[in-house]
């Protein structure tokens, strides 16, 4: 029954929790122990201890003491449960509305606001990126306030989108990035490519050149800045080159 109710999946009934249509809640039964936000809050912290592959309803049904057929009382499958995990860490967008220096301070501020909950919950990566998932109020938001960031630059509305969804793309690319980089992932790297290039440093010339010089050397740079800049100088070259009323 789990199983086909999952796979059966109701986008509205998914849509009505994340928007909390009756409160989400139960409607028949006894009184109920536990809310949808209680369940979210047990799926996020089993996804952030332990990867989004570990969670699952009966997981999520024990750390609740109560049955896997119980839960679906509160959520009605493992999909619905992650949207709305989602929705709940990313909560609130930041208030750009204080934030001096336009559009371009006001975005980056916004995207490092997003920087900072995906590193938290480097999940997120999966539960949206696999799927075209509902969207709750905190995820509508937080796009919501790109667009509004993006207003005053004369764009059209397709190309504020696209600024948006690019710099989002930058935020989720670097977190992946974060994810695959070990210390130790990075020193058999070095150790394996110096002896490759060391045979063959004439057939790899520009590559070689750019290791010697330090191209993968160690950094505490900022490492959403080079790649924020150069998102953000490309939309205001774009804002400079278009026509304006």
């Amino acid at each position: 029954m789990p199983a086909n109710k999952e796979s059966n999946r109701d986008p509205g009934t998914s849509l009505a929790l994340l928007w909390d249509v009756g409160n989400g809640r139960p409607r028949r039964g006894p009184k109920p122990k536990f809310t949808p936000a209680d369940v979210a809050r047990r799926g996020i912290d089993i996804a952030d201890s332990e990867g989004l592959e570990a969670l699952s309803m009966q997981r999520v049904a024990e750390t609740l003491g109560l049955t896997t057929m119980a839960l679906y009382r509160y959520v009605p499958g493992k999909p619905d449960l992650i949207d709305l995990m989602v929705d709940t860490v990313l909560s609130d967008p930041p208030d750009l509305a204080h934030v001096p220096g336009g559009w371009r301070s006001r975005l980056e501020t916004w995207a490092r606001a997003c920087w900072n909950v995906y590193r938290a919950h480097p999940w997120i990566l999966t539960a949206t990126g696999l799927r075209r998932q509902a969207m709750g109020p905190h995820q509508v938001a937080w796009l919501d306030t790109a667009l509004a960031a993006l207003e005053p630059t004369g764009l059209s509305a397709r190309r504020r989108h696209d600024a948006a969804i690019l710099v989002l793309s930058l935020v989720r690319n670097l977190t992946q990035e974060a994810l695959d980089t070990t210390e130790e992932g990075n020193e058999e790297w070095d150790r394996l490519t110096t002896h490759q290039l060391t045979r063959h440093a004439d057939r790899f010339p520009a590559l070689t050149r750019a290791i010697a010089e330090g191209a993968f050397s160690p950094t505490d740079e900022d490492p959403l800045a080079f790649g924020l800049t150069c998102v953000l100088d490309g939309i205001q070259g774009l804002v400079d080159s278009s026509p304006h009323p």
